[in-house]
């Protein structure tokens, strides 16, 4: 392709590019013998699993792969300590150097589910963020404002409302501007809400005699309730590792108007056969997609029996033959020989946490053999096999071990 062509293909489903001809000037110049294009993308190792949420950006990434150039991402082990401010309306815990790790550990695989791995570096931020002294933050702090930084639409609607900014989280921004710096970025990825610290990033690669970076935003794919981005925090997402007949129903859930968004941003399909498979009927639309991203991320047999699965249960009104076992052990039990129910959510694998077990009990999505359950308080005494139920897709069997 020459520049122009490349410049089309990088373009498709990105929000903006800023600015646009700087991008179109760098292909030309790697058109004309130049080295190809650093492109970096930071990811916050905040949980261990990636979703499709994260898939939209490295995606494109995998668009510059195909062009040739080379693609940094980065680990931000040092900034997951800071928490990323961006469209939060309070501060975010800290989390432990342990809860990074465990995160960071799984992130390289699950990337190359998506990316090439031969034309993929992965670096640690905290290899060039921890070493740094205290001269080296307030140098790097001095050339910007606070009423910049207040210009954040996060940050000024906090100000207003008096509640709490705490000034590490000013300093995240400028962490991520200087693994620019470090890196010599030509290009930095990101989703709509990382525009503000992907273009003071230019700025601060200006003040230290670097070429800026073009920003190519991307959009933010929004999860399963429909109105909120895709989080593992908002119980609202799709892991890319997830058993392919979760990963099949859960696309199931979605709403007919969120398909043509996750058709353009989550699959390979042109354009014009996005547009024929949604002429026809939702439910085999929302079949197709479900098929096309479950094959992505395991196999196409894997698909298949994912929808024969789906259509059994659903279309057919019965209960899968495939309910996993688990024996409960004896010492999960209370003094009562009963079982908290939002625990034996969580031990059955049908939650991942008590917080979420709760949350389901309460929205009604509970069924023990058969029964619908909203008392967050229930305790179960589990005599024989007892079927669980979480939504209409995950079920578990369990019985108490002897």
């Amino acid at each position: 392709m020459n520049a122009q062509e490349q410049l089309a293909l990088l373009q498709a489903g990105a929000t903006e590019i800023i600015p646009q001809e700087a991008l179109l000037a760098k292909l030309e110049a790697c058109a004309q013998g130049g080295k190809p294009l650093r492109v970096k993308l930071g990811m916050d190792p905040t949980a261990p699993d990636l979703h499709l949420g994260h898939t939209v950006v490295m995606r494109k990434l995998r668009d510059f792969q195909r062009l040739g150039h080379h693609v940094v991402l980065i680990i931000g082990d040092f900034t997951a300590s800071i928490g990323d401010p961006s469209g939060r309306s309070e501060t975010r815990p800290p989390l432990t150097a342990e809860q990074i790790q465990e995160a960071a550990a799984t992130y390289q695989d699950q990337c190359f589910r998506v990316l090439d791995p031969e034309r993929t570096e992965i670096v640690y931020n905290s290899d060039w963020l921890a070493p740094m002294g205290f001269a080296d933050v307030v140098k790097l702090t001095s050339k910007y404002t606070v009423a910049r930084l207040l210009e954040r639409d996060d940050f000024a609607q906090r100000f207003a409302q008096h509640r709490p900014i705490l000034v590490h989280e000013f300093l995240y921004a400028f962490c991520q501007s200087y693994d620019s710096v470090h890196l010599k970025a030509d290009v930095e990825l990101g989703g709509t809400d990382q525009l503000f610290n992907i273009l003071m990033a230019r700025d601060v690669q200006r003040e230290h005699g670097i070429e800026p970076q073009v920003a190519v935003i991307m959009p933010i794919l929004v999860g399963l309730d429909g109105r909120q981005k895709m989080s593992k925090s908002l119980g609202n997402y799709i892991g890319i590792t997830e058993p392919p007949a979760s990963m099949f129903d859960k696309l199931m859930s979605i709403s007919d108007e969120m398909m043509p968004a996750y058709f353009r941003l989550l699959t390979d399909l042109e354009e014009g056969e996005i547009q024929s498979i949604l002429a026809g009927h939702p439910l085999e639309a929302k079949k197709r997609l479900g098929g096309e991203i479950v094959t992505m991320y395991h196999s196409a047999d894997d698909a298949q029996a994912a929808r024969q699965r789906w259509e059994q249960v659903f279309s057919q009104r019965q209960m899968p033959d495939d309910i996993p076992t688990l024996e409960i052990a004896a010492e999960s039990f209370n003094e009562a020989d009963r079982l908290w129910l939002p625990r034996l959510l969580v031990l059955a694998g049908l939650a991942s946490g008590s917080r979420e077990a709760r949350r389901f009990v309460e929205q009604g999505a509970v069924r023990v053999n058969g029964d619908k359950i909203t008392d967050v308080d229930a305790e179960l005494a589990l005599i024989g096999e007892t079927i669980v139920q979480v939504g209409r897709r995950r079920f578990a069997r369990v019985v108490r071990a002897e």
